[in-house]
């Protein structure tokens, strides 16, 4: 029955991660309550392997109907993964405590932000070109980078906020983006994770079956149904972020 419950929590969250991220909310704490006598790096490891494979088949939905500037992708996806690799070194040195407490008031002020600008991520506007966005994009991939490995709630939600709020990025492009970059940000992590023997393989496999299959129905709505519904999901994703994050912060 436990094993059920984890693959049908993989499925949901593969089909919310491929929308706007944030498949981690529904994953993590299925591993965390199904499996309680498991260390937590062993989870987590299973929860980046288990999700890398979903992320990745959604960005490859993604890219077969937008079209993104490789020059600036790679270059930002090599970031993202080497600032997420040392974010994940340094979380083993300095606990994220204060990170943890601020976060959910961050996330608020996202929220307001995308609420009230109707049009945030409407149209698909490109603020940079050439060098410049390449260059912007790189900063933008290692502090995200680095905050995934370092904490990680929320990164495709970052993501995406910050292609659309800096980069003129629509919410569609945006998400594109944002799963080409979690991909790079999760391999970094699930280095670490396979390198220091924690994962649940054959778990993990299973769960990635699942979250292939939920990603492919998720980024096929997305595709399908445009800018509109992803932004409708990226608040509702947010808004849960936002109760999740405070409840960890300062309840629990």
């Amino acid at each position: 029955m436990d094993i059920f419950l984890l693959a049908l929590a993989a499925l949901f969250a593969g089909f919310v991660d491929s929308i706007v991220g944030g498949g981690g909310l529904v994953q993590v704490p299925a591993l965390f309550s199904f499996l309680p006598g498991t260390a937590p790096a062993t989870l987590l490891g299973t929860n980046k392997f288990a999700g890398i494979w979903g992320t990745t088949v959604a960005a490859r939905n993604y890219l077969r109907t937008v079209k993104l500037r490789w020059g600036m992708v790679v270059p930002a996806a090599v970031m993202a993964f080497l600032f997420s690799f040392a974010g994940a070194y340094m979380v083993t040195h300095i606990p994220p405590t204060y990170l943890r407490k601020a976060l959910p008031f961050i996330l608020l002020g996202v929220a307001i932000y995308t609420f009230k600008k109707k049009e945030f991520g409407a149209s698909n506007v490109p603020v940079f070109a050439g060098k410049r966005e390449t260059q912007m994009a790189m900063l933008v991939g290692a502090g995200i980078g680095f905050y995934d490995g370092f904490f990680g709630p929320g990164t495709g939600s970052f993501f995406m906020f910050l292609f659309v709020r800096i980069f003129g990025y629509d919410f569609l492009r945006a998400s594109a983006v944002a799963k080409v970059l979690n991909v790079a940000c999760n391999a970094a992590a699930l280095a670490w994770f396979g390198y220091s023997g924690h994962v649940i393989w054959m778990l993990g496999l299973l769960m990635a079956i699942c979250g292939i299959a939920g990603s492919l129905l998720g980024s096929h709505l997305a595709i399908k149904h445009g800018t509109s519904f992803v932004r409708k999901m990226f608040l509702g994703v947010v808004v849960a972020l936002i109760c999740k994050t405070s409840y960890d912060a300062f309840l629990k």
